[in-house]
């Protein structure tokens, strides 16, 4: 399918053909017949896009502090190399369309295959020819509505959330500054309530559109004293604020229009510098409108569906999109006079010519791409590359299952060196990061289906680096298909899910397993093992981990699909104690710090026993600050004195003699080495590079970690 992307590093705008995307649960495959574009949020992406390094540098500070951060602790070259990763992702365009229903996942009993729908929602409802869209974001559309009125739902929304924030009254004067689309549906939708209008804008044009749709219009210049004829010299009951500009005019000029305690709305991108004098001498109420209503930005309504009960939340963005689209279905609202363009999906580039300026600055409002009709046959969910042909004979001919930040930043990355690696497939939920990855690091096709990856002959090796949830059962279906595993930590969220793993590898001649425990593949942690193995005392190791902090709503919080920090992630520091130590640990007692609503049991202590009587200290904390160095470890065993600074440094002391190594400008945490292993071993035949028991033995760690939590005592590590 023929999908629109901006990438952010070279500032291009294409239309590439990227596999159409498997609907999950809660969620709906759409055939896009139309998508809006939007000329202020989606031309400000386009415009920072277009920048140079340092022109991004200069409008983005904030993240240019980050980057020299990240620098001091983790080296240069690291740092360069994720910053440019970054830049070079595709952006996914678009947050606003309609089409049909072509696909229902799981869990979607409200809507039907063939149903006709309005779509809302960044990375949802994107210029593509068919899009995922969750339940929540999705609205009915009127047979009466067409798709180009349909795709409007999304700003219609916007605007609406806006008006209603005012509280309007029946017969109140509604003041609209700024007259683009979201203006122009402001004054739609005050009309439609029955409101008196006026409206101010810089542009003749649109103030004139203004005008046929009923509203009183002007020209900035003037608006003051025309408003105080429009409303009898009171002022207005209501000022929504739906310009686009950096300037604090339009806040200035919402006081002199607003009557005395009037609601002042803030729906547009504008300064925000109130004038002290205007807003107290009237003791106006000023409100910025957050996007379409409550529910967005919440992860729970949004991806998971879970939605408000209406007697507590009556007008979510689920809510005022439905009712946006009944308004266009009534006829008391119509966008059809605001369309000024339309462009054909593979014309798209064109079409953000025209909202930047670069066409000839002709004037435009509402811009629509419109798309073919769906094909009869079944959606396109492979793309094969320009690597179609097979390049080698390797030893491992792998397929990989997503492709995110980890697997396109660092894993990726790390398998450019290791010899014998044939990389066949690559498989994303939604087929566009796939299709990236594929293109840029060789693959030979890219796909939206798991299953499609997991079931191709050539491929004999599967790498899980998909949603920690999904971890368990991907490597369970990879096992019983015989094809060798790679899991990205976690490899279980619970001891079911681990037993049936177990089960699995229990079987005769079983594929290997490997874990993505990198940390012990670093080469300073194979020279500080070397150091230590030197002493039979038991050892004393302190793992510090400055992990940073995670807004509550981030996935990897959630039990069901991320599994915790603790068992998310914290699973790597325990299989490095584990490495250390020679064998998983036997015990573990552990406490945490209060979360006092902003953390969630992501600052403990965990105290592990070992069987030869070692023990291991892990320090897991959210509650530091991120310009220091995340990791660090401690030992003290037999008169030595190891430290290994966040795998960049390495000092080992004895007999009062200090040796220090360090690796300035890269941070290796031992990923490249670790896939070098796992091919050695698939290979030649031999054990696996981590053994069972400790993959089995650290991950049930985690679960009686999380258990001593709970219990507050010391938990036997079965």
């Amino acid at each position: 399918m023929k999908q629109v992307l901006q990438n952010l590093r070279d500032g291009k705008t294409e239309v590439v053909e990227v596999p159409v995307p498997k609907p999950g649960p809660g969620m709906a495959l759409v055939h896009t017949g139309a998508s809006l574009v939007s000329a202020g949020t989606e031309r400000m992406v386009v415009e920072f896009a277009e920048k140079s390094l340092v022109g991004k540098a200069r409008s983005r500070p904030d993240l240019v502090r980050q980057v020299l951060d990240k620098a001091r602790r983790e080296g240069i070259l690291t740092t360069v190399e994720a910053a440019f990763n970054r830049l070079d992702q595709p952006m996914p365009l678009g947050y606003s369309s309609a089409g049909t229903i072509v696909e229902l996942g799981a869990e979607m009993v409200s809507f039907q295959v063939g149903q006709r729908v309005a779509c809302a929602g960044g990375n949802y409802a994107v210029h593509a020819e068919y899009a995922v869209v969750p339940k929540n974001l999705l609205a009915p559309l009127p047979d009466n509505v067409d798709f180009e009125q349909g795709a409007f739902a999304t700003l219609g929304s916007i605007s609406l959330h806006g008006f209603r924030l005012a509280e309007p009254q029946l017969g109140e004067r509604v003041a609209v500054i700024g007259l683009g689309l979201l203006g122009l549906l402001a004054v739609g939708i005050a009309k439609a309530a029955g409101c008196q209008v006026f409206g101010v804008d810089l542009d003749p044009q649109r103030v004139q559109l203004a005008q046929q749709m009923g509203a009183e219009a002007v020209l900035r210049e003037g608006a003051e004293e025309a408003a105080q004829t429009f409303s009898g010299g009171q002022g207005c009951d209501v000022v929504l604020i739906c310009a686009d500009t950096s300037s604090n005019d339009p806040v200035e000029l919402a006081a002199s229009l607003a009557r005395d305690r009037a609601r002042v709305v803030a729906v547009g991108a504008v300064g925000l510098e109130l004038p002290r004098r205007g807003y107290f001498e009237k003791e106006l109420t000023f409100l910025v409108s957050r996007s379409y209503g409550p529910g967005r930005y919440d992860t729970e309504y949004e991806e998971s569906g879970r939605d408000y009960p209406i007697g507590y939340v009556r007008w979510t963005e689920g809510r005022n999109l439905e009712s946006f689209v009944e308004l266009l279905g009534t006829g008391n609202l119509d966008v059809s006079p605001l369309i000024s363009h339309r462009f054909p999906i593979e014309d798209a580039p064109q079409a953000y010519e025209l909202i930047t300026g670069k066409q000839n600055s002709e004037a435009f409002l509402g811009v629509v791409l419109t798309y073919p009709e769906a094909s009869e046959t079944s959606p396109a969910r492979v793309i094969k590359t320009e690597s179609e042909k097979r390049k080698g004979t390797g030893n491992v001919w792998l397929g990989v299952l997503g492709a995110g930040n980890f697997a396109q930043a660092v894993l990726l990355p790390a398998l450019k060196g290791v010899k014998g690696v044939e990389l066949v497939g690559i498989a994303s939920a939604s087929g566009l990061s796939a299709q990236h990855a594929a293109k840029k690091h060789g693959f030979t096709y890219a796909a939206s289906d798991a299953q499609g990856i997991i079931a191709d002959e050539m491929v004999n090796t599967i790498a899980v680096l998909t949603r920690h949830n999904l971890h368990a059962e991907q490597v369970i279906e990879a096992l019983q298909a015989g094809k060798n595993v790679f899991c990205e930590k976690p490899l279980a969220l619970n001891e079911d899910e681990l037993a049936e793993i177990k089960a699995e590898l229990d079987k005769p001649d079983a594929p290997l397993l490997m874990v993505g425990f990198n940390r012990r593949f670093a080469p300073l942690a194979i020279k500080l093992k070397a150091f230590l193995s030197q002493t039979k005392e038991p050892l004393a190791m302190h793992y510090r981990v400055n992990a940073g902090y995670l807004p509550l709503d981030h996935w990897l919080h959630d039990p069901q699909q991320g599994g915790g920090r603790i068992i998310g992630e914290g699973c790597h520091f325990v299989d490095f104690l584990t490495y250390l130590a020679g064998a998983p640990p036997v015990s573990v007692s552990a406490t945490a710090l209060s979360d006092g609503g902003r953390y969630r049991q992501d600052n403990v202590v965990l105290t592990f026993e070992f069987p030869d009587g070692s023990v291991g200290t892990l320090s897991y904390l959210a509650n530091g600050d991120k310009s220091v160095a995340k990791e660090r470890v401690e030992v003290f065993a037999g008169g030595r004195v190891a430290l290994l600074d966040d795998f960049r440094a390495l000092e080992t002391t004895r007999n009062g003699r200090s040796r220090k190594q360090q690796s300035r400008l890269r941070q290796d945490k031992g990923h490249r080495a670790e896939w070098q292993a796992f091919a050695k071993a698939i290979a030649e035949g031999g054990a696996p590079p981590i053994a069972y028991e400790d993959l089995l033995g650290v991950t049930r760690a985690t679960f009686a970690a999380m258990e001593a939590l709970r219990v507050g005592e010391k938990v036997p590590i079965h």
